[in-house]
């Protein structure tokens, strides 16, 4: 049977980058519970997903061929977690990271309840990569300004895949230069850097972690169907996802410094 993943030899793996429409317009309960589970293998923490996400066991057989000496740190197990979210998959709607940025973005908690052991596992997993503050960009082929005015706060409740090569978002397999599109120039300070751990090494991938707050610090119009929304990532009065493990960013070298903290 023919394989139905997104093969790294295509131009670009648009998909994660444009998943910004399906997010809800109103706040929802935080995201609790799953950080009482254990982490296991990646194996196992999909078991509960066999029947919500199509052909589940192949993704995770294909991402662990290329996890046999993984970078920064990360077990195979964490490094796999982290590929299985970023491969995509035909059809579009049976990709893995469709189907969970679709749980964590449902007002219905409970339908997040399969997903905690992979929670667990890519969370820990991402808390060992060092944080990163620049600005990164993403973007949809959809006029979607209006919906963020400058000053409002809003939170992206799915994982937030960006990048940090901004003419990537005008080649015509991304928004092109003429239908109505929305960029968004995001100011973040908890961004990953995930290339050593993606399906698809060779893009500039920086990814937003489930749950963050931002504030819309201003909207451009640029003409030709192009709108610009600049983000700023704040922090919460309340954690609205519990994280275990804090890594410090304030170290430039050397190993990690843990903490205890609601936040990563």
């Amino acid at each position: 049977m023919a394989s139905k993943y997104v093969d790294n030899a295509e131009p670009r793996h648009i998909q994660r980058f444009s998943d910004v429409a399906g997010e809800p317009k109103r706040m929802l309960v935080p995201i609790k519970v799953y950080v009482t589970k254990d982490v296991v293998s990646l194996e196992d923490a999909i078991k509960p997903l066999v029947s919500l996400v199509p052909d589940v066991k192949q993704m995770v057989w294909t991402v662990q061929q290329n996890c046999d000496e993984p970078q920064g740190g990360l077990t195979s197990d964490e490094c796999a977690a982290i590929m299985l979210y970023t491969m995509e998959w035909t059809p579009r709607e049976n990709s893995f990271f469709h189907i969970l940025n679709a749980a964590l973005r449902d007002a219905k908690r409970e339908n997040l309840v399969p997903w905690y052991h992979y929670l667990r596992l890519v969370i820990v997993a991402l808390s060992k990569l060092r944080s990163i503050s620049r600005t990164v960009y993403r973007g949809v082929k959809m006029d979607l300004h209006y919906l963020y005015p400058k000053g409002k706060t809003f939170v992206w409740w799915g994982f937030s895949s960006c990048t940090t090569a901004v003419e990537v978002l005008q080649s015509e397999q991304f928004l092109g230069k003429t239908v109505p599109r929305t960029m968004f120039h995001i100011e973040c300070h908890s961004g990953k850097d995930i290339r050593q751990h993606s399906f698809y090494p060779t893009e500039d991938e920086i990814l937003l972690l489930a749950a963050q707050q931002f504030q819309v610090t201003g909207c451009l119009d640029s003409g030709n169907g192009l709108h610009i929304v600049q983000l700023k990532e704040i922090e919460p009065p309340f954690p609205l996802i519990d994280f275990v493990l804090k890594v410090s960013a304030s170290v430039p070298q050397g190993p990690q410094k843990w903490e205890r903290d609601s936040s990563v």
